[in-house]
């Protein structure tokens, strides 16, 4: 099931120049009917109602769906399970791209350090007394476990090019519906994509919307 296929249609009056007359319309897909996965779905443990799972390099929604779901058309699914709504910035770009994207970014400072953080410190009893990823100066001290008189610097340098690719690396953690409930998100989207009578109503998939040119000439 293609999701733009499933859209319904929408007779707006036609804005062409070369239009025969006044009451002229032109058919158009309402790309503003919105589908998303039912409420009861999202209440329910999303360990029972989704996979966890890891996008590959280079992989695009299509061959996740593929995978998935035994099709590419449920590309759609894939997005909205993980809650994706702009794949331009949400979707993650292949090893190739993060770099040709940071090199465009940074040019001869993709290798500078971007900030500072802390690594994981134990105590001689293995206690944690700093955890690894915080955000420091480059001078950041602590006092050594054991030995409060002598001081450790347990700081390392992220590149700009480190930098970048972890957040990348982020978009590729997604939450994808489990197989099984797959019809059921099929079987709502169809009803979701029909129209209910209205003064617009032409049929379950069609609209039509006011004439504004006939009415007010």
């Amino acid at each position: 099931m293609s999701y733009f296929r499933e859209l319904p249609n929408l007779e707006y009056q036609s804005f062409l120049s070369d239009r025969k007359s006044v009451n002229e319309y032109l058919l158009v897909k309402n790309i503003f009917r919105r589908v998303k996965l039912r409420d009861d779905l999202h209440l329910r443990n999303v360990v029972t109602i989704f996979n966890k799972y890891q996008i590959p390099d280079g992989s695009r929604p299509e061959l996740v769906a593929e995978e998935l779901y035994g099709s590419s058309q449920y590309d759609w699914v894939v997005l909205i399970s993980a809650g994706i709504t702009n794949i331009r910035n949400q979707w993650p770009l292949s090893d190739k791209q993060i770099y040709d994207y940071s090199e465009n970014i940074y040019g001869n400072s993709i290798n500078d350090i971007h900030h500072y953080e802390t690594t994981e410190v134990k105590d001689s009893q293995n206690r944690l007394i700093l955890p690894a990823g915080k955000i420091v100066d480059s001078n950041f001290t602590i006092p050594k476990p054991g030995s409060p008189s002598t001081t450790l610097n347990p700081v390392i340098g992220v590149t700009n090019y480190e930098y970048e690719v972890r957040k990348n690396n982020e978009k590729r953690s997604i939450y994808v519906l489990k197989p099984i409930y797959l019809q059921q998100v099929l079987l709502d989207t169809k009803k979701a994509m029909t129209y209910d009578k209205s003064s617009q109503y032409v049929n379950n998939k069609l609209i039509k919307t006011e004439n504004t040119r006939a009415s007010n000439p």
